[in-house]
């Protein structure tokens, strides 16, 4: 049976007109013009800004930590009008995949998908059912284990036949560079490291000019759609030999280290030992950060906004505390913020 984590932190209802369709480039602003909402776990202090004011909230020596997974064109439209979510890869050359059906709304789990089947692909792919992961799941289970059976290199295949993995219906379909951040550079995330979107070149090149120092790690995302106070799945990850010594500095001269997103809370973090060091490190990590096992090395956290019962929301309760995050979503309902990968963002500092 497949682990559920405990109900989530805050429990609201998301309106639909708090989701963000389209990316802040396609209404002529820049990324970095998406809101902000800055929130101290040491006292409850709340205020609202834009990420490009950045700069006014973080300084010299702090570190921020970044996710350097690339995005690839993971949604493949099937040779029988399904889709084909490409989630994880997995050693051997397999991969963690998940069927959908189009819908007006966008896509809904296959829920006839079973191991054994085999799923036509255009230019005369297939995919070869396997087995539920993770192993021994029992049904339903939205995700399986695949063979992927391609005419081409699944690079070249995905850049003729896949597209950005998308759950909405917006009018336009947007290109894979409005999925990919500033630090992207090592292709492998089903779906975008969204928290770094809202960085530009510029906001960059202001950040080191204060000062603050940024440090890479890797963490490839599989598929977010079955979060639902479910565990988060294994997944491949990197963190440097600079990054941790870097990390370990910082804490040493009494700096932040400032983690952007949940990707790459979770990569430092499986890369920390239990008296708060970082280490080099490299492979599979199935870490779930929750409020009760807490964070080690991680001071702050800037994060998208999260929908009810969803698993990262876990993590940014054991980064921020119950009533910061309790507080932080309040006043987001209560304000003009938006969700989803193109939606805006809140920061949370020591």
């Amino acid at each position: 049976m497949t682990a559920v984590l405990d109900p989530a932190t805050v429990d609201f209802e998301l309106p639909a007109d708090r989701i963000a369709d389209g990316p802040l480039e396609s209404e002529g602003h820049r990324r970095d013009d998406a809101r902000m909402l800055v929130a101290w776990r040491s006292n409850e202090r709340l205020v609202d800004a834009r990420v490009a004011d950045l700069p006014r909230f973080l300084g010299a020596g702090d570190v921020v930590v970044v996710n350097t997974s690339a995005t690839i064109p993971a949604a493949v439209a099937t040779a029988d009008d399904r889709l084909l979510h490409l989630s994880t890869e997995l050693p051997g050359g397999l991969w963690v995949v998940e069927l959908r059906r189009p819908c007006r709304a966008g896509s809904l789990p296959f829920p006839d998908a079973r191991p054994g089947q085999s799923v036509p692909l255009p230019g005369g792919g297939r995919a070869d059912l396997l087995a539920t992961f993770p192993a021994g799941a029992h049904r339903p289970a939205r995700l399986l284990t695949a063979h992927l059976v391609l005419p081409t290199a699944l690079g070249a295949y995905l850049a003729e036949f896949g597209r950005p993995i998308r759950y909405g219906c917006p009018d336009t379909a947007w290109p894979l560079s409005a999925y990919q951040t500033v630090f992207a550079t090592t292709p492998g995330s089903a779906e975008m490291a969204s928290a770094a979107r809202p960085f530009t070149p510029e906001l960059v090149t202001a950040l080191v000019s204060r000062g603050v120092v940024f440090a890479p790690v890797t963490l490839h995302t599989g598929v977010s759609s079955q979060e639902a106070c479910e565990l988060p799945y294994p997944e491949r990850y990197r963190v440097p030999e600079a990054t941790a010594e870097l990390v370990n500095s910082a804490r040493a001269h009494g700096h932040r280290v400032v983690a952007v997103g949940t990707t790459a809370t979770r990569a430092l973090e499986t890369a920390t030992d239990a008296s708060g060091r970082a280490h080099p490190g490299a492979g599979w990590t199935d870490l779930v950060v929750t409020p009760e096992r807490g964070v080690r090395v991680v001071d702050g956290i800037l994060t998208g906004w999260h929908e009810p019962e969803a698993s990262h929301l876990q993590l940014l309760e054991a980064v921020a505390g119950r009533a910061t995050v309790e507080r932080s979503y309040a006043h987001a309902l209560a304000g003009p913020y938006r969700w989803h990968e193109f939606g805006d963002v809140h920061l949370v500092l020591p």
